[in-house]
């Protein structure tokens, strides 16, 4: 054999190994900081400092902080007097895990109540003035006994909070999931598609190595959770925790008061697959990116095809939960947020282990930023 044909056999042959042994994802996850307790979901302000939800199962002293991106230190958000409940009125943030930024540098922490005795409601923070901007309370006609807002798209083009609920507060078994939409102009608050075949989970039974996710030896079926909306917000797009598919549907006629609820749901499509997950995000050539709660990882939607495709994924990613894309380092940050080892699906045992993590990724292309 000539000395050509053996490097061309040679070449072919570590070609194979290397492409054997290749990472099955698109990119490595980079450990950005650890923290104490669990991270919900994250957000950021208009210089790129890291605003973020203690995830709520875990019943935090401080519901939301701010982390400087530079020095990676934290501090209650805004301050610690809306971290702390009191009785002689319900301005403080009691349970928060939805946590947006606008394009005015506003964040918008969504409190879903149920700690303490007080409204559910949205709470914008200026971060310019560094004072409330507004809150915009939910009455229960539109959070019943079972709601659980869970997330939310901030949609100042068409001026609409849009609120994916899960149906799982106080006990609620999913079946009442929904979305409420709320008009940021005059407060008013629509619950729309309860327990409808997009918003209701599936019989898609969260398991994370072997172990289903339960409560008193029942599966936790969770209904309309990750949210996101493209870069125009032309679409929203959505789906259950359980269940297997993306859907999506114009923002108009989401939004749209003249609509019935049968005209409404003739209006969603069935986007793509999924597997279960919690938080959602999209890029500007339309990629959307889902925590995968089971594999440790975050997949991605691709827009030209709607392939299923795991863009990165570690071994302490445990519970990946909320993903946000930051303008300013052009990152996706995704939290650990280790929920299903919380002592609720542990027997009352606290299975949880310090630190918790942030991770962040590079998207295949740039993401949206407020949304």
């Amino acid at each position: 054999m000539s000395i050509q044909k053996v490097f061309v056999a040679v070449t072919i042959v570590l070609f194979y190994i290397n492409n054997t042994n290749a990472q099955t994802y698109i990119t490595e996850a980079e450990i950005f900081a650890t923290t104490n307790q669990a991270v919900g979901n994250i957000t950021f302000t208009n210089s790129g400092n890291l605003v973020y939800s203690h995830h709520p199962f875990f019943a935090p002293e401080n519901r939301v902080m701010i982390m400087d991106a530079k020095t990676k230190e934290s501090k209650p958000f805004p301050n610690k007097a809306w971290n702390t409940p009191r009785d002689t009125d319900d301005n403080y943030l009691s349970n928060v895990l939805g946590i947006r930024n606008d394009k005015n540098g506003i964040v918008w922490m969504l409190d879903m109540a149920q700690r303490n005795n007080v409204t559910p409601k949205i709470v914008g923070w200026n971060t310019h003035t560094n004072t409330l901007e507004r809150i915009y309370y939910l009455p229960k006609s539109s959070v019943p006994k079972e709601s659980q807002p869970n997330d939310m798209v901030v949609d100042t083009k068409n001026g609409y909070f849009i609120i994916a609920d899960e149906g799982i507060g106080n006990g609620g078994d999913g079946t009442n999931a929904a979305f409420i939409i709320v008009d940021m102009k005059t407060g008013k608050t629509r619950r729309l598609l309860e327990g409808t075949r997009s918003t209701l989970p599936e019989h898609a039974p969260t398991i994370i190595e072997g172990k289903h996710l339960a409560v008193n030896g029942k599966d936790l079926l969770v209904g309309n959770d990750g949210i996101t909306a493209d870069a125009n917000f032309e679409y929203i797009y959505y789906g259950p925790l359980n269940g297997t598919k993306i859907y999506r549907i114009k923002t108009v006629d989401l939004v749209n008061e003249v609509f019935t609820e049968a005209e409404l749901d003739s209006k969603i499509e069935t986007y793509s697959e999924k597997p279960n997950n919690g938080g959602m995000s999209i890029d500007t050539a339309g990629n959307i990116y889902l925590t995968a709660l089971e594999t440790k990882s975050v997949v991605v939607i691709l827009a030209k095809d709607k392939r299923v495709k795991t863009v990165t994924k570690d071994k302490n990613m445990v519970w990946p939960d909320g993903v946000s894309y930051n303008h300013v380092d052009g990152y996706m940050y995704v939290s650990a947020a280790q929920v299903n080892k919380g002592a609720i699906f542990n027997n009352g045992k606290d299975l949880s282990t310090k630190p918790f993590y942030i991770f962040r990724f590079k998207p295949i292309v740039n993401g949206v930023s407020f949304r």
